[in-house]
């Protein structure tokens, strides 16, 4: 049997979750309007959304979103 790599995450989900959901915005930012720039707004909103449900699912008072 094949042994996973692993290896420990410097940065927590939700740091790399908004770094990705800026890089994604910068890189729409430098396209034309069309679908393909659309296509990455929508990318970074899901990815600034997974974030935000982390934060809410690892918070201490697992309040329901507002």
């Amino acid at each position: 049997m094949k042994k996973r790599r692993r290896f420990k995450q410097t940065e927590t989900l939700q740091e790399r979750l908004n770094k990705f959901a800026a890089d994604i915005l910068e890189q729409a930012n430098k396209l034309p309007l069309g679908q393909e720039r659309e296509d990455l707004i929508k990318r970074a909103r899901r990815a600034d959304t997974a974030a935000n449900i982390d934060q809410w699912a690892s918070s201490l008072g697992l309040q329901p979103p507002t």
